[in-house]
């Protein structure tokens, strides 16, 4: 329960992975957003455990998540442009980098996997729970913890598929406003993430505090 509440709570504010979900819901149907959210949660949850038992190896490759870093925001802004180019072109009727070929669970996968952020974010919150003694490894904590925190996840992505759907519907948005609110939600995020960059607010100097 606790790391499903943590995880839900998390997943609340608009960031790169919810806002995708609910693009795909919007553009291409439901089930292709559930999938992408299957894909998301497989990665974090897989994050999750290695910062449980190896956060001493994240520690020591601080190059790879800065990588990761600049990937993140390489994503976000063309994710920025590619729905800013659909609203400005009614005949394009999806997100390009979302509405492509690649099977949407893999996609999720994807995007996931290079949001390095969500690293530290689990790295303290597991320390908090430790020194509290809510969580020990010796209790067989760990694999009720990471299923909480998965289903979390998918509790908060649903909120954002399926209302954003229901919203759309219920308004009868066009479609083209509807990307042009994505695309700023996008770019503002991507400018956010490199105000966090350029001010060491990165998961790296997050992992140094903690």
């Amino acid at each position: 329960m606790t790391g499903m509440f943590i995880s839900f709570l998390g997943t609340l504010p608009m960031g790169t992975l919810n806002i995708s979900a609910m693009q795909i819901s919007i553009t291409d149907g439901i089930k292709p957003a559930l999938l992408f959210t299957s894909g998301a949660i497989v990665v974090e949850v897989v994050y999750v455990r290695l910062t449980l038992v190896a956060m001493g190896w994240f520690r020591q490759h601080k190059k790879l998540l800065k990588g990761m870093e600049w990937l993140t925001l390489v994503i976000i802004l063309a994710l920025a442009v590619s729905s800013f180019y659909t609203a400005m072109h009614p005949s394009v009727r999806s997100n390009p980098i979302l509405s492509n070929s690649v099977h949407r669970f893999w996609l999720g996968a994807g995007l996931s996997a290079v949001n390095p952020l969500q690293i530290p974010f689990w790295f303290g919150w597991s320390t908090v729970l430790s020194e509290r003694n809510l969580l020990k490894r010796e209790d067989n904590l760990y694999v009720p913890y990471i299923a909480g925190i998965g289903f979390g996840t998918l509790i908060g992505h649903c909120i954002f598929i399926f209302g954003g759907k229901l919203l759309v519907d219920s308004m009868n948005t066009s479609q083209d406003i509807i990307q042009w609110v994505i695309g700023g939600i996008f770019l503002a995020t991507a400018i956010i993430q490199l105000i966090r960059m350029l001010k060491h607010k990165d998961a790296i100097s997050e992992m140094k505090e903690n």
